[in-house]
């Protein structure tokens, strides 16, 4: 820097020899990735690599499959409608944010074990084994009906998963599926199904 530069340079920052300019955001930046979709960055777990990446494929599977039961349930929340519209607007809200957390524990044991989880919708779509609804309102027993479907891919893939993890010493994965993952949906499955039993309203037979 010439010394014309520099005085410039003092003179804008106050005299003082101090920059000014350090707190502007430095925008735009790009770079390679760190860590490729797929690979595992192998952490002191007391895990093979090989366990960690099938763990990781398995569990990235039922993620996105939660993630499709979340916004399921999200979108019945708006749309319900009937005579027990407030019940099961309320229902379908308690059970979306118990999902929520376990898209989040699902992605933090990914993570944990050394993979990367899907994060983005379309990555989601892509790999959902849930059938997609369609976009208009449905009545409530076929909403009740998709999410009682749904329940059964993820529970299939959960119960399937986790005697895995079991066989493979991977007890984190495996405690992560049975006592959050599966008792969560199978409780949630009992709430809905319950729903559909055809009883009569006021008189007994």
């Amino acid at each position: 820097m010439t010394m014309k530069a520099k005085a410039r340079t003092h003179k804008a920052n106050g005299g003082n020899g101090y920059d000014f300019n350090r707190a502007r955001p430095i925008v735009n930046q790009q770079a390679p990735e760190i860590q490729a979709f797929g690979t595992i960055a192998k952490l002191p777990n007391a895990l093979s690599e090989k366990t960690c990446k099938e763990s990781v494929e398995r569990m990235n599977q039922i993620l996105a499959d939660t993630m499709t039961l979340r916004d399921l349930y999200k979108k019945h929340h708006w749309q319900v409608s009937g005579p027990t519209f407030y019940q099961l607007h309320l229902l379908f809200d308690k059970h979306f944010d118990e999902q929520v957390e376990l898209v989040d524990e699902l992605a933090e044991r990914i993570q944990a074990l050394g993979g990367l989880s899907y994060a983005m919708a379309a990555d989601v779509a892509e790999n959902t084994n849930i059938p997609r609804p369609p976009r208009g309102r449905e009545e409530a027993p076929v909403q009740i009906s998709r999410l009682l479907t749904a329940h059964e891919i993820i529970l299939q893939g959960a119960h399937a998963a986790a005697k895995k993890a079991a066989e493979m010493g991977d007890d984190g994965t495996n405690d992560l599926l049975v006592s959050n993952v599966i008792r969560t949906n199978e409780q949630q499955v009992w709430f809905l199904a319950e729903h559909l039993v055809n009883v009569p309203d006021v008189v007994a037979d």
